[in-house]
């Protein structure tokens, strides 16, 4: 295919105003400035608005580092909104989750800090927010085993899912993901479940129980969905084991037709982590049709932006989507 000159040189880079502007047209003008990073983050929410708007089953993938901050509860917010279908992440996340739904505190730390020290004092540094000892383990110890002796009761095999579910329904938490998860009936799947606090307490319970958790259960659910005929999009924060269970499990229906990927990691190791999604389309764990693009930088910046930004634009006109969709 020949480019001519002039396709090349068609949108020219229009120059920023700020002000009092609210943050959907802030990313307007960050695409419209055509400027590196920018130009991507605002791509990043006009493709998550389409998922929205297109009805289609909505990924979501984070490992458990971001459930310490305050995102915790911006998440929440957009199960609670009907922004997330799927849920896959990390056991990290049903520690933290669990933790401060059952009164962990969570405190403001610093990279930079005496980590000896911390030790001594058993505080847990998680970057630059501090995790006690009394915050953490502790919570779960006291709290899982009097949930899992009520369940053990009901049976005693378990998917992963359900376990969630059943968590989730006996926790009295707004700001809490498997709160919301299970109110609105949003699927959690965590593959490496045993890979925490969480799944350690399932470890020990069971030593004296003929308790199981049956991931394959999961893996069966995740299957009927790739099966299915439905368009899925995801977004994607993060790589390890809950990313590539995403777009692992897309690739059997043709890949993702959406996709969001925001990311810190670097692709010249190989790692999934850093891998551009363009890699995945290789794959077929993203459809060479798709919509996707991949966005560098801390979640904890972009997020809060993108889903800020999101809320406005679908707010803005709700009855686009009833009419998409007749």
């Amino acid at each position: 295919m020949i480019v001519m000159r002039e396709d090349l040189l068609k949108r020219k880079v229009d120059e920023m105003k700020l002000g009092n502007i609210g943050f959907s047209e802030l990313l307007k003008q960050m695409e419209d400035a055509g400027g590196f990073g920018a130009k991507n983050l605002a791509h990043a929410v006009n493709i998550m608005e389409k998922m929205k708007r297109d009805k289609c089953v909505k990924f979501m993938s984070f490992p458990g580092c971001i459930v310490a901050t305050g995102l915790r509860g911006a998440i929440a917010q957009m199960i609670e909104k009907g922004l997330v279908d799927i849920i896959i992440t990390t056991c990290g996340t049903l520690d933290h989750d669990l933790a401060r739904a059952w009164g962990g505190k969570y405190y403001h730390g610093s990279f930079e800090y005496d980590d000896e020290k911390l030790h001594k004092e058993e505080i847990n540094r998680l970057g630059n927010v501090f995790v006690p000892n009394e915050s953490y383990g502790m919570p779960l110890e006291k709290h899982m085993n009097p949930i899992l002796e009520e369940l053990y009761k009901e049976k005693k095999e378990w998917s992963g899912r359900e376990l969630l579910y059943e968590f989730g329904k006996r926790l009295d938490d707004e700001q809490s993901i498997l709160y919301q998860a299970a109110k609105k009936n949003i699927p959690i799947y965590v593959p490496g479940i045993t890979d925490g606090a969480f799944g350690t307490n399932l470890v020990w319970f069971a030593q004296d129980h003929d308790f199981k958790v049956n991931i394959l259960t999961d893996e069966k659910e995740l299957s009927d969905i790739a099966f299915s005929d439905n368009k899925t999009g995801a977004l994607m924060i993060g790589g390890g084991i809950s990313k590539h269970h995403t777009i692992w499990w897309n690739q059997f229906k043709g890949g993702l037709e959406y996709a969001v990927f925001i990311t810190t990691a670097t692709q010249y190791d190989g790692s999934l982590s850093g891998a551009r999604l363009k890699e995945a389309v290789s794959w077929g764990k993203i459809s060479e049709e798709a919509d996707y693009v991949t966005v560098d930088g801390d979640a904890t910046i972009l997020l809060p932006l993108m889903i800020s930004a999101l809320y406005e634009k679908l707010d803005s006109n709700p009855a686009q989507e009833d009419k998409q969709n007749e």
